[in-house]
Order: C-alpha cells, then sequence, then structure tokens
C-alpha cells in the first residue's frame, strides 16, 4: 500500500451550508473525485498558479502545501476574490499568525468527519473556517 492522501474530502453537512451562504463559483483546489463545485482547479489546473479574482471560492488545501494555499487565498482576496478556507485549527503556526489575523475566524464545534481514502475518519485536530473577503488592495 502506498503513502496516504492528505485530500480529504469535505462532508456535505459542512459545505452545503456554507454554499447556501456564500454561492461559491470555483473549488480552488480539489480533484476530480472530491471537487464541491462545477468549477474546480485540480493538480492538473495548478490553482496556486491561476487568478481567483472575482470568483468565491471554496478551499479546503492538502495539508502537506497548507502554508501556499492559504498565502495565495490572503493573496487573492486583496485582488476582489471571496475565499472559504477549511483548515485545521492550527493557531501554532507560522501561516496562522502570518493571515488569521485577516480574516474571518469561525471555530467549528467538535471535530468533522472527513473521507480520505474512501475511509471515514475523524483526524487529530479541531477545524476552523478562515474566510477571507474579497476587496482591492
Amino acid at each position: 500500500m502506498g503513502p496516504r492522501s492528505d485530500e480529504w474530502r469535505t462532508p456535505n453537512e459542512v459545505f452545503n451550508p456554507l454554499n447556501e451562504e456564500f454561492r461559491f463559483t470555483v473549488d480552488v483546489c480539489a480533484t476530480r473525485a472530491n471537487h464541491k463545485c462545477a468549477k474546480y482547479f485540480s493538480q492538473h489546473v495548478d490553482g496556486l498558479r491561476k487568478s481567483w479574482a472575482g470568483e468565491v471560492c471554496w478551499m479546503n488545501p492538502p495539508y502537506s502545501t497548507i502554508a501556499a494555499w492559504v498565502h495565495k487565498a490572503f493573496r487573492e482576496s486583496r485582488n476582489g476574490a471571496t475565499v472559504v478556507c477549511l483548515l485545521p485549527a492550527s493557531t501554532d503556526t507560522r501561516w496562522w499568525h502570518a493571515y488569521a489575523r485577516f480574516a474571518e475566524v469561525r471555530f467549528l464545534r467538535g471535530r468533522i468527519q472527513f473521507e480520505r481514502d474512501g475511509l471515514k475518519e475523524r483526524p487529530p485536530f479541531a477545524s476552523v473556517l478562515l474566510i477571507f473577503r474579497g476587496r482591492r488592495a
């Protein structure tokens, strides 16, 4: 068996109420199997290199490259994108201290049950939403 994926599928009970609130236009880091929006960026269409300007973005990033994704979300919000990020509540990390102060923070109660590699599991951390509201710098 190969290494485990760090691409965690967002459960509908988390995504659907947020989609009702924000009306997402693009899932910025998804796969063909786990995308939440009709328009999505996959590894083949690298969301870190695409412009998100004017989009309302859903982001549940691969946790192995989380700092790059949070930096991109912050930067794109300065270009007019609204980005809702589902992230581990890692308040002890550099990326948290660099960017959370620019976002609306919503701590989630309990632990989310994700799907990963075809199995459902709860990660060993709590989750949080960072919401970067689109505005021009």
